[in-house]
């Protein structure tokens, strides 16, 4: 018997499936793991941005009794090539990038907001950092998005399942595309959400780390 149903929001994250053909995304992965005590329903579209995914809210069934929320990879990628501007000084790119987080605060207030006017126990991930592919600069680049992640988490008391210490090999991301989850890494996420539904407290309003 069904204790819960959890909804999947966000972007390819989740909506992984044409990345590992063959193979079960994640949402597959965590209706595997949960069965018998929750059920799975998949909201996230690839490719969304934050400016998106807020309206995915409509989409939200009635039985719903979860959500987990992630997004802010693709703001993070729109954003990417700006870091090699060779043109701006030091205090120019500072600024610019100060602007970015700034729109990108904004934009996840809203998502999150929509999401939370339906009163269900909601968590949030961060944007993982070990893509193959992605410079040191561009870690440090997406820590600003990751760092409005967990403070709006914290300022609600959302639990946070921390994708940066989930994916952290290689083998974590797929080969069609290295920024999206492999089936390996996509069983290392859904296991991660399925200990944040086990353990975490929802009534107390303290945020708290799974991975």
């Amino acid at each position: 018997m069904n204790s819960g149903h959890v909804i999947l929001a966000g972007d390819s994250i989740f909506d992984n499936a044409n990345y590992v053909p063959g193979e079960p995304c994640v949402a597959d992965q965590l209706g595997k793991r949960l069965d018998g005590r929750f059920s799975v329903n998949l909201i996230a579209v690839d490719g969304d941005y934050v400016s998106d995914v807020w309206r995915q809210a409509c989409s939200i069934p009635e039985r719903a009794t979860h959500v987990v929320v992630s997004a802010g990879g693709n703001d993070a990628l729109l954003h990417a090539h700006k870091l090699r501007n060779d043109h701006l000084t030091s205090v120019d790119l500072f600024k610019e990038w100060s602007d970015i987080q700034a729109e990108f605060r904004r934009d996840y207030q809203q998502m999150l907001d929509a999401f939370l006017t339906f009163r269900l126990h909601t968590a949030i991930c961060t944007v993982y950092d070990a893509v193959p592919t992605v410079s040191a600069i561009e870690v440090t680049a997406l820590s600003l998005f990751n760092d409005v992640i967990t403070a709006e988490a914290i300022a609600r008391g959302l639990p946070i399942v921390d994708l940066r210490r989930v994916c952290v090999d290689p083998g974590d991301y797929s080969p069609i595309s290295p920024i999206e989850p492999s089936c390996r890494g996509g069983e290392k996420i859904a296991a991660a959400i399925e200990k944040m539904l086990e353990l975490h407290n929802f009534s107390d309003g303290r945020t708290s780390i799974y991975m």
